[in-house]
């Protein structure tokens, strides 16, 4: 893409009323534009980065069987009703409205209830089960204050998947494949050294257990307790006496680090299935009950805690696997040679199967430089007058403060 064709400008100043960085950083590099509080519109930029997003969390998903479709946004409240789970008492974060005939719907914060009535029409013998499907779509929450960015707002996106299973053994097995998926997920994004998978309690999603998926973050809203070994991890609400005493720990090798929750999954057993009539029949004729479990990741939540680790104070600066672009092309200057020799450095970057940003715009070299250290692509070739004179390119990756000019085949090894 032609920096001079995209219509998102670059910004020096942010909403009064936002205070969180990832928000700051993201508006001011034209990825995304804040509609209210707790709103956000993805432009192109902050697009091409959920995208990457979401295909690593689909592979991962299908990697463990899962296929993807896409429900509904409008609820029912007769089904919700069932699970008791319509009640704002029970779960405060309904938008709710009504049809022009009076029939009052939701608006899906989350997606069990629907999902498991679909299942009532398509499994009834163990020979239907294990199914494991998965969606992306948007889910809106009322939450009272939204905050911290798009770290938490009023809608974003979400991959939501659902496991359906004969019992808890075939349940748990593919429980514990999907722990292992996501923490591929966060490897991928750059997140998994300081990704840990923490127990916790159900909340208003189950009464049964649950594991959250937390990132050191300063920006986060959660505690936890991190092991000196650094790969054990405990919430704030299990860590106590009787825990470490199970793990045969002690409380002392533990630092409180504040963290960000990226994903999580549940537990829900039999119990919401039974509610909405979900069984089949086992190789006896017997009639049971599904295992049912939920496993989420906010995809624009973890581009909001990406933008949080991988920022400093001139800006972005993305893991190359969710970068919008593998490499951010500047030219500097009109000379017609240097325009030239910069086209042709872009159609080669192209034709090699790397995805660039050309800043082909008349403007400064600082105010360039300043816009690509804001946006964060990973890696930065600079075309100038004078390199192209020595017919070669000026590297510069985002995280290093020093750069080297080299042949284009050498800049190619950069990527």
């Amino acid at each position: 893409m032609r920096q001079s064709q995209l219509f998102t400008k670059t910004r020096k100043e942010i909403p009064s009323d936002e205070t969180s960085k990832n928000a700051e950083l993201l508006i001011r590099a034209g990825f995304i534009h804040k509609e209210q509080a707790g709103v956000y519109s993805i432009l192109p930029l902050g697009l091409m980065v959920v995208s990457k997003i979401k295909q690593i969390v689909s592979e991962e998903m299908k990697s463990v069987g899962s296929t993807e479709l896409l429900m509904s946004s409008l609820q029912s409240k007769e089904l919700w009703e069932k699970t008791d789970r319509w009640n704002d008492e029970k779960v405060d974060v309904w938008f709710k409205s009504q049809l022009k005939n009076g029939t009052e719907v939701g608006f899906g914060w989350s997606h069990e209830e629907p999902i498991t009535s679909l299942m009532t029409y398509h499994v009834k013998s163990y020979n239907d089960l294990p199914v494991y499907v998965h969606q992306f779509q948007n889910k809106l929450r009322n939450e009272v204050r939204a905050k911290a960015g798009i770290m938490r707002c009023r809608e974003f996106i979400m991959k939501d998947m659902y496991s359906y299973s004969t019992n808890e053994e075939e349940h748990m097995n593919f429980y514990n494949k999907t722990i292992e998926a996501y923490k591929k997920v966060f490897e991928r994004v750059g997140l998994g050294g300081n990704t840990f998978v923490t127990s916790a309690s159900g909340g208003v999603f189950t009464d049964k257990f649950s594991h959250e998926f937390q990132t050191i973050c300063d920006a986060g809203e959660d505690n936890i307790y991190v092991h000196k070994d650094g790969k054990l991890a405990l919430n704030e609400e299990v860590f106590n006496d009787k825990t470490l005493a199970d793990l045969n720990v002690e409380k002392s090798d533990f630092e409180m680090k504040k963290a960000a929750e990226v994903g999580n999954i549940f537990t829900f057993g039999t119990k919401k299935c039974e509610e909405l009539g979900l069984y089949f029949n086992d190789s006896d004729g017997e009639k049971k009950g599904v295992f049912l479990g939920s496993y989420g990741i906010g995809i624009t939540r973890l581009m909001g805690v990406l933008a949080e680790v991988f920022s400093d104070d001139k800006g972005l600066s993305w893991p190359k696997e969710v970068s919008p672009f593998h490499v951010h092309l500047v030219r500097l200057g009109v000379n017609g040679t240097t325009v030239s020799f910069a086209d042709k450095v872009y159609d080669d970057l192209k034709s090699n199967g790397f995805t660039v940003l050309y800043d082909d715009r008349d403007l400064r070299a600082g105010e360039k430089f300043a816009d690509s250290d804001l946006i964060g692509i990973p890696v930065r070739f600079v075309i100038s007058d004078k390199t192209v004179a020595e017919e070669k390119i000026e590297v510069k990756k985002r995280k290093e403060s020093e750069s080297e000019v080299v042949s284009l085949d050498v800049a190619l090894k950069n990527l």
